[in-house]
């Protein structure tokens, strides 16, 4: 099973397809321009770990310390490396403290400039962790998230995670190579899962890559996507399942069957096969990992 997007949305479909699939590939956007992950971007120059690090830990042993630790996040103030003799950042293009920075991001980022690699960094990171499946970038490059909507042109994840009525998603570059084991993943899969998440942000910032979106449309494997449960202010305010399934095909992203709880999203009349069941949790925010590893499991193949 490969599921393709970023963020928690991901690691929710990580954890359910653990209860079912034999083996498992998370393709994760390199978008992420906010918080810990788009300081560290922007100051080392790396891509950006936080999305690659969920997914790690999703993937890791249930109740492993150090998948606790890798969650850990450091608070505001917090400085752990001293400063060199004459002050100034500690090292060159290192960044001037830990405040903020989830642990994991920051063993990410030492491995990467450790093995000079990605996805070498990203194997080392799964080893510690004991990881039940494998982590691989969708892109083989960070890339700069853009959206065309009725407001304009934005440039940013974050800006467009703000922008409503979206009609194009755009990346810069606008052809950056796709990672050769996110292809291979895909071409090998017997399930592929598309969400939840952030439709344009998380999903499509990942399927988009022209790459995997060529991957996608090749695979024999059947492509499920998993909607959100209710709408995203702003990026998806006012959507309906339909709408997601048709912003997919917009931009060149086939799926064959459609999971839902309509519940929270209204339904609309979406184009392909559509499986309405309960999949959130008692408090309605978030898909219940055993609930979904069964819709799942009922849909391989």
């Amino acid at each position: 099973m490969v599921a393709v997007g970023g963020g928690h949305g991901q690691a929710a479909t990580l954890r359910a397809a653990r209860h079912y699939a034999g083996s498992l590939t998370a393709v994760v956007s390199l978008a992420d321009d906010g918080g810990s992950s788009g300081r560290l971007r922007r100051e080392l120059g790396i891509v950006p770990p936080g999305d690659l690090r969920t997914c790690l830990v999703a993937l890791a042993e249930e109740g492993s310390v150090l998948a606790r630790a890798f969650e850990h996040r450091f608070p505001d103030g917090a400085v752990l490396a001293p400063e060199p003799h004459g002050g100034g950042p500690a090292g060159p293009g290192a960044p001037d403290s830990q405040r903020g920075h989830a642990l994991g991001n920051l063993v990410l980022a030492g491995l990467l400039a450790v093995t000079g690699d990605v996805q070498a960094a990203l194997d080392e990171a799964a080893a510690l962790l004991q990881a039940a499946g494998r982590v691989v970038p969708a892109s083989a490059e960070a890339v700069v998230l853009g959206a065309e909507a009725a407001c304009g042109a934005v440039e940013g994840q974050t800006a467009v995670m703000r922008t409503a009525r979206i009609r194009r998603l755009t990346l810069r570059p606008a052809d950056p190579p796709a990672s050769p084991a996110a292809v291979a993943a895909i071409a090998g899969a017997d399930q592929v899962v598309l969400g939840p998440g952030s439709l344009y942000t998380s999903v499509l910032a990942a399927a988009t890559v022209p790459g995997v979106a060529a991957a996608l449309r090749r695979t024999r494997a059947r492509r499920v996507y998993v909607c959100n449960l209710r709408p995203q202010v702003a990026e998806t305010e006012g959507y309906d399942v339909a709408d997601h399934v048709a912003a997919l095909a917009a931009h060149g992203v086939p799926v064959d069957v459609v999971l839902c709880d309509t519940s929270g999203i209204a339904l609309g009349s979406p184009t392909v096969p559509v499986v309405d069941r309960p999949l959130a949790k008692a408090n309605g925010l978030a898909h219940d990992a055993g609930q979904l590893a069964k819709a799942l499991a009922d849909l391989v193949g």
